[in-house]
């Protein structure tokens, strides 16, 4: 089923994990992409494996952080498809980690201006040009770290991730009467590069497995499925949503 059918999607952080996964998944789902992230050579493999499926996809790498960017990427999407409908932010950094008191100025300002200030930009632009059809969805990845979960030395990644939440309710609130739905996923432990980075020993990784119901983490295809869902008409009535995708890990005691 062509889920996606007609739409035009744009993906940021799409170069590997969740972002790669969701690209591909949209594409087989019949939208045409425009891809982001930092490295062109990645980028050009997932446009090559799209194209490989029979899907149709268009890359540009950048910096997140720079607005020309953000504009670049929509710029793209209507040069080559004609509208944006659906855009998911999801380039992030883990930032400099450690005990906070030892956290510099730059380390923390630096995890904020590409997990936070970066979407907001993002979602500046995506959501000038969908307000000109009267629809779209904008999604944003946080992450259930300083939601329902607190770990030590993770400071800054909480912090900029939890804010990405308050931007989707405000934007969900906003723009809602001009047809733009706004939502945030909230993945629990993911097999990703940051997950290994994060979790680099046997103990590690035992820890973050038995802090989920399910007692084993997410693939990027499982995370990629929830953001599909909110991409979708299938959630046309879902918006202002931090929507927990985290293997039951808020509800896990024991």
């Amino acid at each position: 089923m062509d889920r996606l059918s007609g739409k035009v999607a744009l993906i940021t952080g799409a170069s590997a994990g969740i972002g790669r996964a969701t690209a591909k998944l949209f594409a087989a789902e019949g939208a045409k992409l425009v891809v982001g992230a930092r490295r062109q050579a990645e980028l050009d493999s997932l446009v090559t494996d799209i194209a490989a499926g029979g899907g149709e996809a268009v890359a540009l790498a950048g910096d997140v952080r720079s607005e020309d960017y953000a504009k670049a990427l929509v710029a793209l999407a209507v040069e080559r498809y004609g509208r944006l409908d659906i855009a998911f932010n999801n380039a992030g950094i883990l930032g400099e980690a450690g005990p906070s008191t030892g956290v510099s100025e730059n380390g923390f300002a630096e995890a904020l201006t590409v997990n936070l200030t970066a979407s907001f930009l993002g979602a500046k632009h995506q959501i000038g040009e969908m307000v000109r059809h009267g629809a779209g969805s904008v999604i944003f990845t946080s992450t259930f770290v300083g939601y329902s979960f607190a770990f030590p030395g993770v400071a800054a990644y909480a912090a900029s991730k939890s804010g990405l939440i308050g931007l989707t309710q405000a934007l969900a609130a906003e723009f809602g009467p001009q047809g733009i739905r706004v939502n945030a996923i909230l993945p629990g432990a993911v097999d990703t590069d940051m997950y290994r980075e994060m979790n680099d020993t046997p103990d590690k990784t035992t820890f973050i497995t038995n802090l989920h119901a399910l007692k084993r983490v997410a693939t990027p295809e499982e995370l990629a499925r929830s953001v599909l869902y909110l991409a979708s008409d299938d959630s046309s009535f879902v918006t202002g949503t931090a929507s927990l995708v985290d293997g039951g890990a808020s509800i896990t005691r024991s």
